[in-house]
């Protein structure tokens, strides 16, 4: 399976200052382990005494074994949630953790996480300066404007590498499309990761582009 062009994406160049390099990748067999999202401390709101929850870098584990594409037959389903006001398919079989406002998806070293807070809507702007905070995180691309279901987004690709494992002392590096949407003073971050060397292009395509507001 190869990756085909994925949305229609106007080119926007990053500045050079952010050291933050991202997800789909080739076939290629890859050692690596069972990825798994991190949680980041909350972020304070001064003014509010309300707290947001941040979305830290994606990053995966070094100790699992499995790894592999997300088949051409995969089944996804639809996941919604009515508190946090939205839905996106997801692969059938797939273990979820969490729910509203932050919700996870995975299996093997696939990973899949959203995120949905209180906000304006993003600018390029203010997700530089979001990137500027992701700890252990390198930029490859973005941020790059686009359109998914009909609204304005924007688009970054990111890497992150694991924990060394216990064993073997190797790391496994992690390529994650990130995706900024934004709805009616929400915003959700849609974290899509996959393990370097594994092509899952096809189906976080689907799944990015099922993404509806509710």
């Amino acid at each position: 399976m190869r990756a085909r062009p994925l949305l229609s994406i106007a080119s926007s160049t990053l500045s050079a200052a952010f050291v933050l390099t991202g997800c789909g990748g080739k076939k290629t067999a890859t050692p690596a382990t069972s990825a798994s999202p991190t949680t980041s401390a909350a972020t304070s709101t001064a003014a509010t005494g309300t707290t947001t929850p941040s979305a830290s870098a994606l990053q995966a584990e070094a100790n699992a074994a499995a790894t592999g594409d997300i088949p051409d037959n995969q089944v996804f389903i639809r996941f919604r949630d009515a508190h946090a006001a939205y839905s996106m398919k997801y692969p059938e079989g797939w273990a979820q953790q969490g729910t509203g406002a932050r919700v996870t998806f995975r299996d093997k070293n696939n990973v899949v996480r959203v995120l949905v807070t209180r906000s304006a809507p993003p600018t390029a702007t203010s997700i530089r300066a979001d990137l500027g905070r992701l700890r252990g995180a390198r930029l490859r691309s973005g941020p790059q404007p686009l359109t998914i279901a009909g609204a304005r987004a924007f688009k970054v690709v990111y890497t992150t590498a694991s924990a060394p494992n216990a064993v073997t002392g190797k790391r496994v590096t992690l390529q994650v499309d990130r995706y900024y949407l934004s709805h009616a003073g929400k915003e959700a971050i849609v974290d899509l990761g996959t393990p370097v060397g594994v092509d899952n292009v096809d189906a976080y395509r689907l799944m990015i582009e099922s993404y509806r507001w509710r």
